[in-house]
């Protein structure tokens, strides 16, 4: 696939890590391949936990010219140098989001397999649109976001589209044409070695 139509990666990093071991096995991920946007998706709600991983997590990234999101905490963006926030309730809160970070940040929102929460999170402002899962989640957390969702949303809306879940490396070649990031999480943090299990993600592309 040509380097054009390569859809870029976004990052999500694991519900729980501890921060200094994981930013230097992201570090070694941001050297070695060309990564969008990390996002920080740590569960709970310490904030001096979170905090502290998202300062790794930032000194990691920031170093080699990568954004940086955090899932959901407004209030930690700005007080840990981040560049945005990953809304996952689509346009709820997004306009107040926008508000609160000002037109510089990056807002994105998580619209699960909804056209239509996306189109809401878009004309509210929305950088960016997440659909998924993508793939089959062992836990059946729902309906999969389907490749028509992704054709349709590529054809007809300028936002860009993530696509996020269970992926796997056949459908990351069915969907590659169809989005603009993949989001890579789960599917490579539990191997001993991520950057090995994310090539063997995206060989397809090329």
């Amino acid at each position: 696939m040509a380097a054009e139509d390569r859809p870029q990666f976004y990052l999500i990093t694991p519900p729980e890590f501890d921060p200094a071991p994981f930013a230097e096995r992201l570090a070694g991920i941001l050297d070695a391949e060309p990564v969008a946007c990390v996002r920080i998706a740590m569960a709970g709600r310490d904030a001096d936990r979170i905090g502290r991983a998202a300062d790794a997590v930032r000194l990691a990234a920031h170093a080699r010219d990568v954004a940086v999101v955090i899932d959901s905490h407004l209030k930690l963006v700005e007080r840990h140098g981040l560049d945005g926030v990953h809304l996952p309730d689509g346009a709820r809160a997004l306009r107040a989001a926008r508000k609160e970070l000002g037109p510089d940040a990056i807002v994105g929102a998580f619209c699960g397999h909804s056209r239509h929460d996306g189109i809401n999170a878009g004309e509210a402002g929305a950088d960016y649109v997440a659909f998924g899962p993508a793939g089959d989640d062992p836990l059946g957390g729902g309906p999969r976001a389907g490749r028509e969702l992704f054709e349709w949303w590529s054809e007809m809306i300028e936002v860009p589209v993530v696509a996020e879940g269970a992926l796997t490396a056949g459908l990351v070649a069915d969907l590659a044409p169809v989005t603009d990031f993949l989001g890579i999480g789960e599917e490579i943090w539990g191997a001993d070695d991520a950057l090995a299990a994310l090539r063997a993600l995206i060989a397809p592309l090329g």
